[in-house]
């Protein structure tokens, strides 16, 4: 059986990879260039767009909103060169102090 958060760890791959293309020829590349400030400004506004959807009650668009989210939550964790493992690792520390039970 596929694990499904594999898919984010290859969409993380891919966002380090295309992080050293050509600006021109890479969304990705192009976004990191443009600074800090533009990768949050993209992470606002599909944060926005994704609540506006569930406003809406628009499951297809809730689906398709967070898709996006999460991908420009990962280009920012890659702007300010944070790891997926450093993000695991706080998840893993907030375990049974936030409600979450280890069993």
């Amino acid at each position: 059986m596929v694990n499904k958060v594999d898919v984010l760890v290859r969409l993380f791959e891919t966002i380090e990879k295309r992080s050293k293309e050509d600006p021109s020829k890479s969304y990705t590349a192009k976004l990191l260039s443009e600074g800090k400030m533009k990768c949050i400004e993209k992470l606002k506004e599909e944060s926005i767009e994704t609540v506006e959807a569930a406003e809406q009650d628009n499951t297809k668009q809730i689906i398709y909103e967070s898709a996006d989210l999460i991908y420009h939550l990962l280009v920012l964790w890659k702007k300010f060169d944070i790891t997926a493992d450093q993000i695991y690792a706080e998840l893993e520390s907030r375990e049974g102090k936030t409600g979450l039970r280890k069993e």
